[in-house]
């Protein structure tokens, strides 16, 4: 099948003139005769309806993406040169001894301050990359306090419809007491890169607390309809954090797996099984000579165990001064409910002489209330002249220095548990 290609029209100008319009005097003169100037019309050229297709849709030969050609090359008739090779950046030497922290591709590995590597993630693995979280390190061993800042996330997995997330962090202290270790921050609503700046504290962490101890920062998004969704976490020994130091990080996030927690590793045969931990106490004693009595304080309790099939405990604090004095060397602080890390900064005083506290032990026990029913001991501790190691230590420290108040963090114990307990 083929078509007729008309001849090509003679150009006119855009002002043409109208057909009813006056000829010029020329040409209404009766020498004028009409006669053809110029080559004769050529002939119609003959094409086939695919070149008809060819010439109204392709306006020319198509060349191959650089990009695509490098992984998909394509075959042409026509002579057709190769891409120029990708130049790849050189890294100047500043890059890597200044302190921007540019110059690094993903995937690499860079010297900190402190010689310690920092990982970071390669960000065009999207099955990988979950993002990256800074927050900063403080342990007060005066106090026996870790501070920990939660700065902000950078690039986090999205994990709504919208392509958002609603981003929180977790804590925990391994090993230990999920509920008993656990902090948390607040929740940010629709971001990828939330900036917390939020301080939490674990209090009653020893220095023994900092060789043993792994820090857990789990990265989750809130859903108030469904279950929370695990985005990401990073894990810190904290053995590798020295005493008041301010240690930065900045580290990508991970998927670990639940089965590698340090408390569901099986024990192995042999091995001796370490006390189950019951909390900790801090209590402050004076003596006050100018009343002649001395005053226990009862500040506040952390890592309790879970008593109550919630995973909590409602707590409070007996303290006796033995040999018993009758009513007035009993009391106790009020309860807190649900709660494992309770805050009491409650105190009481005794009336008795310095002789005669110098013969006398202090028993404090702590525990859960239970309505109705028995109360739970959770733990206890005696401070006294019979006491031996930071007990006792904390006992002559009062008795030495009086009128100054003296504060230690004490392990709780089963020893000094009563046979049964009456409720209150």
């Amino acid at each position: 099948m083929s078509v007729s290609k008309p001849p090509p029209l003679p150009s006119t100008s855009h002002l043409a003139i109208p057909a009813s319009s006056t000829p010029p005097s020329s040409a209404t003169s009766p020498s004028a005769t009409p006669h053809h100037t110029g080559p004769p019309p050529p002939s119609p050229v003959k094409i086939s309806m695919q070149e008809h297709f060819a010439i109204n849709v392709c306006p020319g030969p198509i060349l191959p993406i650089p990009q695509i050609s490098d992984f998909f090359p394509r075959f042409h008739d026509y002579p057709c040169t190769p891409p120029p090779p990708r130049e790849k950046k050189i890294l100047k030497e500043e890059t890597f001894n200044g302190d921007m922290g540019v110059g690094f591709k993903d995937g690499e590995r860079r010297l900190d301050n402190n010689g310690d590597r920092e990982e970071t993630v390669d960000s065009d693995d999207e099955d990988t990359y979950l993002g990256t979280l800074e927050f900063t390190l403080l342990f007060d061993q005066e106090n026996n306090c870790l501070h920990c800042t939660i700065n902000k996330a950078k690039g986090l997995k999205a994990m709504d419809s919208n392509g958002l997330a609603d981003p929180y962090v977790k804590l925990h202290l391994l090993p230990g007491a999920s509920k008993a270790n656990k902090l948390r921050t607040k929740t940010l609503k629709n971001t990828l890169n939330p900036i917390w700046n939020e301080e939490l504290v674990y209090h009653g962490i020893t220095a023994v607390d900092m060789t043993t101890k792994t820090l857990r920062l789990c990265v989750c998004d809130m859903d108030r309809l469904g279950r929370n969704e695990f985005i990401g976490e990073v894990r810190v020994a904290l053995k590798k954090l020295r005493e008041g130091e301010n240690k930065r990080y900045n580290m990508g996030l991970e998927r670990i797996t639940q089965n590698k927690e340090a408390n569901n590793q099986p024990v192995e045969p042999g091995t001796v099984v370490a006390e189950e931990e019951r909390g900790r106490i801090l209590v402050s004693l004076c003596y006050n000579t100018e009343k002649g009595c001395l005053l226990v304080g009862i500040i506040r309790c952390a890592h309790l165990a879970a008593m109550d099939s919630n995973g909590y405990s409602d707590p409070f604090v007996k303290i006796t001064l033995q040999p018993d004095m009758g009513k007035k060397s009993k009391n106790k602080t009020t309860v807190k409910k649900k709660t494992l890390n309770p805050e009491f900064n409650e105190e009481f005083s005794y009336e008795v002489t310095l002789d005669q506290l110098a013969k006398k032990t202090l028993e404090i026990s702590v525990w859960d209330y239970d309505l109705g029913m028995s109360n739970d001991f959770i733990g206890g501790v005696e401070l006294g002249i019979n006491a031996n190691g930071q007990r006792l230590r904390h006992w002559f420290d009062c008795l030495k220095n009086k009128g100054k108040k003296v504060e230690y963090w004490h392990t709780l114990t089963q020893q000094g548990a009563p046979s049964s307990d009456k409720p209150d």
